[in-house]
């Protein structure tokens, strides 16, 4: 899933000084997930920045309102009749919810209420870890199922680099070495001879420094004609 963390209220309520009428706008999927911008933390921001504004004696009038996902056209459709008088929406979604809010109420400025982070996984209420980088090449098959690009620091396709000491990343102690995780998954597998397989030089146009990417699904697509 996305994981998102919430801005600073000191920096929200800046971005919102020059707007008296807002709505706050919540996504019901990742985020809510990773509790950053469901319906409850919706609901816990409004009530602070209107407890901020009484306190410095301003009046902001804020609306609350969360969508099921705000990355899908079919969601964010229901905000043209929802959004009202509205001067800004700030959007408690990914970088991806926020852009699609914008395009669909071009009349409104739209505001990110999130820090977008990383494509990851819990690991226990309050923690989540980054396990993909989205590089548009996957070669799980060849690790383990443990993703070198996004869990090694160097992102190295083909073993550990010297830093690397018990298994542990000279980045950090408490980080763990990709490879030797690799290793041992392999090993447990009885799969370690996969490891003599050279993988290639990494082609990045299938990741982000190819620009911009796009799916295109041509079966879905005649069926929406």
């Amino acid at each position: 899933m996305i994981v998102a963390e919430q801005k600073p209220l000191d920096e929200l309520r800046q971005m919102l000084a020059p707007y008296d009428r807002l709505l706050i706008l919540g996504c019901g999927t990742c985020v809510t997930v990773c509790f950053a911008g469901g319906e409850k933390e919706v609901a816990v921001l409004a009530s602070a920045l209107r407890m901020a504004e009484a306190i410095d004696g301003r009046g902001k009038a804020i609306a609350e309102l969360t969508i099921h996902r705000q990355c899908e056209p079919e969601f964010v459709a229901e905000l043209r009749e929802k959004v009202g008088d509205a001067e800004a929406v700030l959007s408690l979604g990914c970088g991806v919810g926020v852009q699609a809010v914008a395009e669909a109420l071009p009349g409104v400025r739209v505001l990110p209420g999130l820090n977008t982070k990383f494509m990851g996984q819990t690991v226990e209420p309050g923690q989540w870890k980054e396990l993909c980088a989205a590089c548009g090449n996957c070669v799980l098959d060849l690790t383990g199922g443990i993703c070198p690009i996004a869990r090694c620091s160097k992102s190295l396709l083909n073993g550990p680099c010297g830093g690397s000491e018990d298994g542990r990343c000279e980045i950090a102690p408490d980080v763990q070495c990709a490879w030797q995780l690799i290793y041992d998954r392999l090993t447990q597998l009885g799969l370690v001879h996969l490891m003599e397989e050279i993988i290639p030089a990494k082609d990045w146009s299938t990741a982000r420094d190819g620009g911009p990417r796009r799916v295109v699904r041509e079966d879905l697509a005649k069926l929406s004609q």
